[in-house]
């Protein structure tokens, strides 16, 4: 970030010259600060974001692949639908358009992961500088970073992280629509609504805050005499109509499927779930809360001020975060809901603006300064120090969810399959997560098939089906996945069962082992011979990954 100047002489914020030196850094940050108004500051932060993560995630996950939400994101945008038998479809969406442009590879989802955080930072300084200019809205970001929501929660592309650029967005045309009125910012308003309520159902609560927002306020009376709300809903509702159309005639399941995994608490758990949701939202909240006060350093007869005195615009902006806190809240009390702080995160930005945006005092430069200076040095060091120490601890103690095999025991399955059949593999199961990866990095691209990842729950059709033939996927120590696939493949008459395992090694070094358990189903008109044994195989994860063809 230019730190290579030898003196620099920026203006400040009140146009005049402030200061001057020899220190480079601090002469560095403060022509970025300067460069906030003159419109590349935001820029420059956002796309340093991006670039440090992407380096992170290449040395912290080089024996890692991508988490089993985000290859399954992909899954479902294989086909265009308008909702999954989980999620609405906005997630799907966004990773079919995507691999339009981008190859199947690690990185490119990442990258995929990290512009849709760049777009909700970018949103949320345009609702910030309706309030405020120069080292504040810079200050609103900095103290958003100070979170890992930006970095390691958007990483997980999946419903839970597309709202990240989803609310700031639908609160930035909302908050427009209510000052303005104008048509095309109604119908912003219902559109992106709309379209946060196809990332997720979640977003219902933040839509509610609008409407409560909106009736709370002093000039509610003009708004609601507008056209703007009602043709916000009226826009929403014929956005949202193809989705609505598709639950009705699928048997709307991700309702049900919602209720069956996360409703059914007894009352005292749901209460609880619902106090420890509010307090971890309030202790994250605190965070940036409590590093702007020792920034501000303000009189406690000033603080109360600002707080009563709080602009009209900033308290329709502080309503909406309360009713995004405590409509969830409520709900799992109510209705004995699951209610897990990782499904709010995506609104913290609300708060942040009303702390910063809503104090009338000015903070020394040099404290901002400070700030920036300490997010920039924690990502570098995350880069550079942390990220090459997880790697190596993951290469003797791997990722849970089994990542750090993704990739070599896809090719092993692969090989297995063409070693009987020489059409592409057509579909795949066995463990879901293993399932998915095979979808995703096998060069056959599989189709992943619910009835085979849950054949002792689900009918699998007479004769196991899939006369194209089918391949599988279990870890050798689950004993469900195996027996699943066992009486799946009892249906045909000639599946190959075989064992193999895989030993990570990063330079070298020999880490964890992990055993697996294919099974394939050749096409019913092919000849089955047995695969070439594979038992008790060890393979050099890094030499497989090297030799790997890049997908298409």
């Amino acid at each position: 970030m230019c730190v290579g100047l030898s003196a620099i002489v920026v203006r400040s914020e009140y146009g005049h010259r402030a200061w001057s030196s020899g220190t480079t850094w601090r002469g560095a940050f403060l022509l970025w600060i300067d460069g906030v108004e003159e419109g590349w500051g935001i820029p420059l932060l956002i796309a340093g974001l991006v670039a440090l993560s992407m380096a992170y995630f290449a040395v912290a996950y080089i024996q890692g692949d991508l988490h089993q939400d985000v290859i399954e994101t992909w899954s479902l945008g294989r086909s265009f639908e308008w909702g999954s038998s989980k999620h609405p479809p906005l997630m799907a969406w966004a990773a079919r358009a995507w691999t339009t442009v981008f190859p199947l590879t690690n990185w490119s989802f990442n990258l995929l992961a990290m512009t849709n955080s760049a777009i909700g930072l970018w949103f949320t300084d345009r609702i910030a500088r309706q309030f405020v200019r120069g080292d504040k809205r810079l200050t609103v970001l900095l103290l958003l970073l100070v979170l890992p929501i930006y970095q390691l929660h958007a990483q997980r592309f999946n419903a839970n992280a597309v709202l990240l650029s989803t609310w700031p967005l639908a609160t930035f045309c909302f908050l427009r629509s209510f000052q303005t009125r104008r048509t095309r910012w109604a119908i912003a308003a219902g559109a992106t609504a709309a379209l946060a309520m196809l990332g997720k159902y979640y977003s219902i609560f933040l839509i509610g805050s609008f409407a409560v927002a909106a009736l709370c306020h002093g000039q509610r009376k003009d708004y609601f005499s507008s056209r703007a709300p009602w043709i916000a809903a009226a826009t929403g509702l014929a956005v949202l109509t193809p989705h609505i159309y598709w639950l009705a005639t699928t048997g709307a399941q991700p309702f049900s499927y919602a209720l069956e995994r996360h409703s059914g608490k007894a009352p005292v758990a749901a209460l609880v779930e619902a106090i420890g949701f509010v307090l971890a939202m309030g202790g994250l909240i605190a965070i940036p809360g409590l590093i702007w006060l020792m920034m501000a350093r303000p009189r406690p007869s000033r603080l109360l001020d600002d707080i009563f005195g709080l602009d009209a615009r900033l308290r329709l902006l502080l309503s909406i975060g309360i009713g995004t806190v405590a409509f969830p809240a409520l709900t799992s009390a109510i209705f004995g809901t699951d209610m897990p702080p990782l499904w709010g995160l995506q609104g913290i930005f609300l708060f942040v603006i009303v702390i910063v945006c809503g104090a009338t005092y000015r903070v020394p430069r040099e404290r901002t300064v400070n700030l920036a200076a300490t997010v920039v040095a924690i990502g570098a060091l995350a880069t550079l120090v942390v990220a090459p120490l997880h790697a190596v601890y993951r290469n003797s103690f791997p990722l849970h969810e089994g990542r750090n095999f993704y990739q070599p025991a896809v090719a092993e399955l692969t090989r297995q399959w063409h070693a009987t059949s020489d059409t592409a593999l057509p579909a795949v199961g066995g463990d879901e997560g293993l399932a998915f990866a095979a979808a995703f990095y096998s060069p056959d691209h599989p189709v992943f098939q619910t009835e085979l990842v849950h054949p002792n729950e689900l009918k699998l059709p007479d004769g196991a089906g899939f006369s194209e033939g089918w391949a599988a996927l279990c870890y050798d120590n689950d004993a469900s996945c195996i027996s699943g696939m066992d009486a799946a493949a009892a249906r045909t008459k000639h599946a190959i069962r075989s064992t193999f395992s895989l030993t990570t090694s990063l330079f070298g070094w020999e880490g964890a082992s992990q055993g697996f358990v294919a099974l394939i189903v050749p096409p019913a008109t092919d000849e089955a011979p047995q695969p070439e044994a594979s038992h008790g195989i060890a393979e050099d994860l890094s030499s497989q990954r090297r030799s790997r063809p890049m997908l298409n």
